[in-house]
């Protein structure tokens, strides 16, 4: 078994933490079979695999006393050295390191010379240990007793701090008398060394100790100072100190434990680590605002105003935030709301946190809660550990400076948990109106109010989100933009911004509608409008290298959408998603992502085969289980169809999703996948203008879906003009914005069947099926 770091001396019993797999087999192989095994170091500590090239030939051989495995999969081994030994060949073995050894026995005839080693062996290691303190009196006492020169010089060896290779050299060495002549010599210049380093110890004991008397002498004559008068300046920090704990306005109780603290800190010495830790506490009370609050008028004109300025749609959110304005302007205290707002990136949620606050007149904070794992982050850690903080919020309220801001927790579906505890957990306290009246930090350990504060949080989306968590929340829902949104924030808002950013006047640069409109579809596929600020600033920059090379620095730009194109370069995106022709085994479906809606093609072919079912474009399990439930649909009804009852067992049928290397999952591509099989097998095209959304169970009802706006968003974006969906998601078609559901022709579906007869391309006056839709029981 190689060894790291360390060389085994025989008559020497150690203790090995075995970590590598093969030394682990080894060592269980030596226990089982009890047999001995050797130990031998290695040249070099860092090779993590070692081949016999990487380990010294001499070793020792070591019985194996004891094994205990550890929690984490090491070993902790208890080994015993009996001899030296030199490897002679290494014998393959596929399991560990296997070799043909020889002992090398040592002389140890009682000669002269012998016996003279002996005892200045034993006179040099008895300086030695009373030198050093880590060698135990014991170890004296037993090497008295012990008459065999051999077993004196090995516990001698096993005991030095010298480093690995030179006690290998030491064990290499022989004779017996040349081996005790070297550790002779290494004795000599240990005890050297230890006297050495004793006499340095004593001259920096003596330079501290007058570093201590010039300071107790210092602060004697600043004490005669300060009594006769002669110190001018005269700032009495304690004084100060106590001053601003008796003047701020804070509780009782905050106020008492300040002063109790003060009252230690005054008795502490000045050079105390404990003195900065309770200096440190007292200055976070105070710096804390416990009853200055933003002294604001409501005016709801203004701040809808404000909210419009800044922000184009979000009228769901707006009304939400105006509402809870108008009752605070009726109601002296209302305990604070606690707003979540949910939507893909980029469609303004951390900046009208902003916006609200200036509509309210109060001041703004904000926490990311992105990657935050450690509980200690919300609630701070107890003054016990050295460099204790407060946690997030406090710091938070600590920076504002009053106790009502508006309070952004932005990115809150990304926290995670460990073992240092569960951030989201902590939340529960803070964002809950009738708890965070008392929120305690554990730094603190006062109660603070946090009831007069406004929360908002935001996210992406809310799986992230405990539900305890949801449940202390009002959730808005926020959709992404559509197109004519695009335009009109980026004619009022992106361009003006990026003009000026990138040293442009007003008027410098035009976009037209058109240009605008090509940068939206072909340039970024996204809901919200930063890919979109990104473009413009691109064109910004562009253009400015433009009029520099040509020397025109006052040359305006009108760009149209082919200019656009010509600075910009290829497209990269393909506007409008819908075939442009009917095709056999191709339905196009809706889908929910992060980043809003998207349009999915599913794709069916048939080929000859055995009854296999290929599923392919990196699938769920869920969506997986949603196109075998389509299978089992579609052969229920194979007599419907016009199908033979044993269709499926002399076809193989792929169903593929294309963009394979991104991830989908869900049910709700279930209808599609049925009509993609069902035009596949009785031949006949679906309609290239109709995309589809809804579950489908095996009885071939179709069952609710979520994200519908962005779904519906996605469809209008897409050139889609006709759009199936749910029956049960009639309630929240109300929720669209009317500008996505007016260009499309929704139509509500309760069965497969009726799916069938819409999207399939069938002559006028006929029907897929043979006969009527069944009842539902």
């Amino acid at each position: 078994m190689p060894l790291r770091d360390i060389v085994i001396f025989p008559h020497m019993v150690a203790p090995l933490v075995v970590g590598r797999k093969r030394s682990i087999q080894a060592l269980e192989d030596a226990m089982e079979k009890k047999t001995d095994i050797l130990l031998v170091t290695q040249k070099k500590s860092g090779v993590e695999d070692p081949d016999p090239g990487d380990l010294y030939a001499c070793g020792t051989l070591a019985t194996v006393m004891q094994l205990l495995r550890l929690p984490d999969g090491t070993i902790k081994a208890l080994v015993e050295g009996k001899a030296r030994a030199k490897v002679v060949s290494y014998v393959p073995h596929p399991v560990f390191l296997q070799a043909e050894v020889e002992e090398r026995p040592d002389d140890t005839s009682p000669t002269p010379a012998l016996l003279a080693y002996e005892r200045e062996l034993r006179r040099f290691f008895e300086e030695f240990a009373l030198s050093n303190k880590k060698i135990a009196r014991e170890v004296i006492n037993s090497l008295k007793v012990i008459e065999n020169p051999l077993k004196i010089l090995n516990i001698i060896c096993s005991h030095l701090p010298i480093k690995s290779d030179e006690k290998q050299e030491i064990l290499e060495t022989e004779p017996l008398s040349t081996r005790m002549e070297k550790v002779l010599s290494i004795l000599n210049r240990e005890i050297e060394l230890a006297e050495l380093e004793k006499n340095i110890n004593a001259k920096v004991k003596a330079r501290m100790g007058k570093t201590q008397r010039d300071y107790y002498l210092g602060e004697k004559v600043r004490e005669i100072q300060t009594e006769m008068g002669q110190n001018e300046d005269g700032l009495d920090e304690m004084g100060e100190l106590e001053a601003t704990i008796k003047g701020k306005s804070m509780p009782s109780v905050a106020r008492e434990k300040a002063l109790k603290e003060f009252k230690k800190l005054k008795s502490m010495p000045p050079m105390s680590a404990e003195t900065t830790v309770v200096r440190n506490y007292i200055d976070c009370i105070v710096s804390l605002p416990w009853e200055k609050k933003s002294r604001s008028k409501i005016d709801i004109n203004r701040a809808e105003k404000i909210l419009n300025e800044d922000h184009y749609g979000l009228d769901k959110t707006k009304e939400r935030i105006l509402e809870y304005l108008a009752v605070q302007a009726q109601v002296k205290r209302i305990k604070g709301p606690i707003l979540c707002l949910v939507g893909p990136p980029g469609v303004g949620k951390t900046s009208i946190c902003k916006s609200i606050a200036r509509a309210m007149g109060r001041k703004f904070a904000r926490l990311s809660l992105g990657g935050v794992r450690d509980e200690a982050e919300i609630r701070g850690h107890r003054r016990t550990y050295i460099g204790a903080m407060p946690g997030k919020i406090i710091q938070s309220m600590q920076k504002v400076g009053v106790a009502n801001p508006v309070f952004c927790l932005d990115e809150v579906d990304k926290m995670s948990m460990d073992f240092r505890g569960d951030p989201s957990s902590a939340l529960l306290e803070v964002l809950d109106p009738e708890q965070n009246v008392a929120f305690n930090d554990h730094y603190l350990d006062i109660d603070y109010d946090l009831s007069e504060v406004f929360f908002i949080t935001t996210a992406n989306n809310l799986h992230g989100i405990p539900v305890p968590l949801q449940d202390r929340m009002e959730i808005i829902q926020i959709s992404g933009y559509t197109e004519e949104d695009k335009l009109k924030i980026a004619e009022g808002y992106l361009i003006p911004k990026q003009l000026e950013q990138n040293g442009f006047r007003s008027g410098d640069i035009q976009l037209t509608d058109g240009a605008v409109l090509e940068v939206i579809r072909r340039y970024t596929k996204e809901a919200g409008v930063r890919g979109l600020e990104r473009i413009i600033a691109s064109l910004c920059r562009k253009i400015a290298r433009q009029r520099l090379k040509k020397k025109q620095p006052r040359k305006k730009y009108r760009l149209t959408a082919q200019s656009a194109i010509k600075f910009l370069g290829t497209p990269k995106y393909r506007y409008g998603l819908a075939e442009e022709h009917d095709e056999i085994g191709l339905a196009t479906g809706l889908a929910w992502t992060e980043v809003g809606g998207e349009l999915l093609q599913i794709e069916a072919t048939l080929m000859t085969g055995s009854g296999q079912l290929i599923i392919t474009g990196k699938l769920g399990d869920v969506m997986q289980e949603s196109a075998r439930a389509a299978l089992s649909y579609v052969r229920s009804r194979a007599a419907l169809l016009g199908l033979e009852e044993d269709f499926y067992q002399k076809l193989d049928i792929h169903i593929h999703v294309p963009e394979g290397a991104i991830p989908k999952d869900g049910p709700s591509a279930g209808i599609t996948i049925a009509t993609t099989l069902v035009s596949a097998l009785v031949k006949v095209p679906v309609k290239h203008q109709l995309a589809m959304t809804g579950e489908i169970t095996l009885r071939g009802r179709i069952l609710p879906i979520g994200g519908l706006t962005e779904k519906l968003l996605a469809a209008k974006r897409g050139n889609i003009t006709h759009v199936l969906i749910p029956k049960d998601n009639e309630r929240q078609l109300q929720d669209v914005p009317l500008k996505i559901r007016k260009p499309l022709a929704i139509e509500m579906v309760n069965h497969m069947d009726e799916v069938l007869d819409k999207a399939l391309a069938v002559a006028a006056g006929q029907s897929l099926l043979k006969s009527a839709i069944p009842s539902e029981s």
